[in-house]
């Protein structure tokens, strides 16, 4: 069995940032401080364990904050001076967006310093939605800084939709302001910084399709092959729902004369299982056509209702009067990011993202056996 996520956050990380916030200030009163989390640190889950360790810290630090400030400082590697990183910094987020929002350059100038170390990503936000002219004025100005993890910062920390952390509802209503960080950001020399790049236009995606198709298209040109990744990479979505203007970038003009047929090996398929299916695609144009195969399996909820998610499948060059043949194969296993369910389901063919072909099958659970 894997280690338990919340362990990211154990006794002994409770115990290494007592022991950093003792040597940063003297008078820190570190056995109140393990007294008040490590008795319930066991029944709290990653988040809420964090949470505990900055709670506690807002009651045993200085009331001050740029005293307070200074002292998580000192709590950072430094030189040859050995600090915290890793996951004990989360709570050091989390007490900053907290406490900090009255010295604003204080704190982001802190949570810049803290990144190289963990990332600040989850600290910064509260300060976007608290003043977002203002924060962002100053995240615009990390897009140069030398430490790459900074400008990561910079593409990560403002992403609308960031996973774990707090929504940024103005930005997903209008995501223009984040133009101006993400698009210098393009060619920038680490894959760690272009992947937050290409995440970020991925959300933005999400609620603006259009624009992320037209800023694709704008910055295609003459592309490099890392840009050209990173285009590829934020337009996940937009390709998997078919979006015509994407793939019409990277290639993929509507299909035409294109005829699509899909059989199923079997039609009833036992949970755990394999869905194999066989593609037969035929050009009857006059013209040699490039095409993307997806596929979406429509599966059956709760209610009986079907709900697509959609899955990579492969690009090839038909020529004109032409077949391909394809044969794939589709698990159905337990995991953890989803629940099936008994009954029809339909397994849909795309191509250039538009459904050309479908077959129905059954998915056969031990309770329906």
């Amino acid at each position: 069995m894997p280690e338990p996520l919340k362990n990211l956050i154990g006794e002994t990380v409770v115990r290494e940032t007592a022991a950093a916030l003792s040597r940063a200030w003297p008078e820190f009163d570190r056995q109140a401080f393990l007294a008040e989390i490590l008795p319930d640190l066991d029944n709290l889950e990653l988040m809420q364990r964090s949470q505990s360790v900055a709670a506690t810290m807002t009651r045993l630090l200085p009331q001050d904050f740029a005293r307070s400030a200074a002292i998580l400082r000192d709590c950072l590697p430094d030189n040859n001076r050995p600090g915290l990183s890793g996951w004990a910094l989360l709570a050091f987020n989390q007490y900053i967006g907290a406490n900090g929002l009255a010295h604003f350059e204080t704190s982001l100038d802190l949570l810049k310093a803290i990144t190289p170390h963990f990332t600040a990503e989850f600290g910064i936000r509260p300060f976007i939605a608290a003043e977002r002219q203002r924060a962002l004025a100053i995240v615009t100005g990390w897009i140069s800084d030398p430490n790459h993890h900074v400008r990561r910062l910079a593409s990560e920390g403002t992403r609308p939709r960031l996973p774990w952390a707090m929504r940024l509802p103005e930005l997903i209503r209008d995501p223009s302001p984040l133009m101006p960080i993400l698009t210098p950001l393009l060619d920038d020399p680490e894959d760690y910084v272009r992947r937050s790049v290409a995440n970020s236009l991925n959300d933005i995606a999400k609620d603006h399709p259009d624009l992320v198709a037209d800023f694709v298209a704008r910055h295609r040109q003459d592309a490099s092959a890392e840009r050209l990744w990173l285009l590829r990479h934020a337009s996940r979505t937009l390709v998997k729902k078919g979006h015509a203007g994407v793939l019409a970038s990277f290639g993929f003009e509507t299909a035409e004369g294109i005829k699509a047929g899909l059989s199923l090996k079997q039609t009833t398929i036992a949970f755990p299982g394999t869905l194999e299916f066989a593609v037969r695609l035929s050009n009857g144009s006059d013209k040699a056509q490039r095409l993307l195969i997806d596929y979406a399996i429509h599966h059956r909820k709760k209610d009986g209702s079907l709900s697509p998610k959609v899955f990579k499948g492969t690009s090839l060059t038909i020529g004109p009067d032409e077949a391909a043949d394809l044969d794939r194969r589709h698990a159905f296993r337990p995991t953890t990011t989803r629940v099936y369910y008994p009954g029809l389901h339909r397994l849909e063919l795309l191509v250039n993202g538009s459904p050309l072909a479908s077959a129905e099958f059954h998915l056969d659970m031990k309770e329906d056996r």
